[in-house]
């Protein structure tokens, strides 16, 4: 029999939590790096620089400049939208203000990475908007002269200041759409994990039906012969318990023949449906019970084997529940079907008390329906056979 485990057991795929995923083609190390360097650039270069006077306010601009910038590392789902909009609104005012207020240094460098940040944490359309916001305040306070920083930087450099959100939006989209294309192959990953658990599944159901088929086909067999020779032995009549020996003996090597026929067909190997069909009833004592219609053809191994499993469970539910009654097969190869059709008749021996399984009619139907067939079972309530029992298989193909 296959081994089941060679179907490995997968297990969960692997959960990325919202908002821990890291941003593609961003070293976090590498940003962080680059605004502590700005922050250290502009304080080591702008001036003046001091507790009093304009050296007061340009420190404290410094300082919410500084703020301002090292918040765009934090993760987007711990700012609010809304909130993120006013953070970095106020950013691009005060970025402005401590281009104008200070006389010289890197102060503007702090309006060139804000606003490349606006492009990557807004959408565009806002980010477009605070980038005009930015040049229009940087170049209106160089160009209006409100500080001693016109006599430095030109006008023309605070419109610059905007340029930045354009390579934010290039690198927000790059990002989405990698986030998108990995989300996408986790959830491909996540269906082939089902798709592998839901064939094991399968597996293990048409395993455990085959073994169910041929253990109980053969075991209720074995076990009528020994309750014959256990109640035989009690008349002394030594002849017809050997006889019922014999015959537990014979149904003992078909068991192992079907144990055999099951490992081919769980294995696909193909079976000739006559040949293995006349041979299991002339084991189940039922010679000359097959009968063909139509021109005998090669099934799919698959139709094969489910024909025969439902051959299997149709003659032990007959020997347990119908003990000496006469059992017929038709096997029928229609234009674009085949049908097996089984009917017994009543029992003429007394019926041996015990219980199925109850899983052998519900196997057959598993089977049939897989192969997009239909089958009827139930019992005869006229003719010769009245009081029996039939199953009728229709496979297509």
């Amino acid at each position: 029999m296959p081994d089941v485990q060679s179907v490995p057991d997968l297990g969960p795929a692997p959960r990325v939590e919202a908002g821990v995923r890291p941003v593609p083609g961003r070293d976090p190390r590498v940003q962080q790096a680059l605004t502590v360097f700005v922050i250290v650039a502009a304080f080591w270069t702008v001036r003046p620089l001091g507790l009093s006077d304009r050296g007061l306010v340009v420190a404290i601009l410094l300082l919410v400049n500084s703020a301002v910038l090292a918040a765009r590392h934090l993760p987007e789902d711990r700012i609010p939208p809304r909130l993120a909009v006013v953070w970095l609104t106020l950013g691009i005012v005060a970025a402005a203000a401590l281009i104008g207020v200070s006389g010289t240094g890197s102060g503007y460098l702090f309006a060139y990475f804000l606003v490349g940040h606006i492009g990557i944490r807004l959408a565009p359309r806002q980010s477009l908007t605070l980038a005009a916001l930015c040049s229009l305040l940087c170049g209106g306070v160089l160009y209006f002269r409100l500080g001693p920083g016109h006599n430095v930087l030109p006008w023309t450099l605070g419109l610059t200041t905007g340029g930045p959100v354009l390579v934010g939006i290039l690198n927000r989209s790059r990002q989405r759409a990698v986030v998108a294309a990995i989300s996408a192959a986790e959830s491909a990953e996540r269906a082939a994990r089902a798709e592998a658990r839901t064939a094991v599944l399968t597996e293990r159901s048409r395993i455990a039906r085959d073994v169910h088929d041929v253990l109980a086909h053969s075991l209720a067999g074995i076990n009528m012969q020994l309750e014959l020779a256990d109640a035989l032995i009690d008349t002394g009549d030594l002849e017809r318990v050997r006889e019922a020996n014999r015959k537990a003996h014979d149904m003992v090597r078909e068991s192992l023949k079907q144990a055999q026929w099951t490992v081919h067909t769980l294995r696909e190997d193909a079976l000739p449906l006559v040949e293995t069909l006349t041979a299991m009833l002339d084991t189940s004592g039922h010679p000359d019970a097959l009968s063909v219609v139509g021109a005998v053809r090669e099934a799919p191994s698959g139709v094969t084997q489910n024909l025969l499993r439902i051959a299997q469970e149709s003659l032990t539910n007959a020997a347990r529940h119908a003990p000496g009654g006469e059992v017929r097969v038709e096997l029928t190869f229609g234009a674009a079907s085949t049908t097996l059709s089984i009917v017994n008749g009543p029992a003429t021996r007394t019926v041996s008390k015990g219980v199925g399984s109850g899983m052998g009619l519900i196997g057959m139907r598993e089977r049939v329906a897989l192969l997009e067939g239909t089958i009827t079972a139930g019992p005869v309530t006229e003719g010769p056979d009245a009081g029996g029992w039939q199953v009728e298989a229709v496979i297509p193909g």
